[in-house]
């Protein structure tokens, strides 16, 4: 959270954020969720990467999933979320 808010001192268009919910409890990541949702509320872009399936649902509009550095899928996030085949094959154990 403090490199979150060290960066949006600079004002900026576009964040990329790495792994945010990453060894965190559940209530922090709800906290860190709502804080990158109001960043992106108030018009600042951010590139999320994310292993939770679920909050990079609640959080994307639009989702890239890659596998062995190609992308594989390209879509919206509801769009993904009904796709089984790409779910099966790159999302779930």
């Amino acid at each position: 959270m403090l490199t979150i808010g060290r960066t949006l001192m600079g004002n900026p268009d576009l964040i990329l954020i790495d792994e945010p919910t990453e060894g965190l409890s559940p209530i922090m990541v709800d906290a860190v969720v709502k804080i990158i949702r109001d960043i992106n509320a108030k018009g600042c872009t951010v590139l999320l990467v994310e292993h939770s399936f679920d909050v990079a649902l609640e959080l994307a509009s639009y989702a890239l999933v890659m596998s062995k550095g190609e992308i594989v899928y390209r879509g919206t996030r509801d769009d993904l979320k009904y796709n089984e085949e790409v779910r099966k094959k790159y999302l779930e154990v």
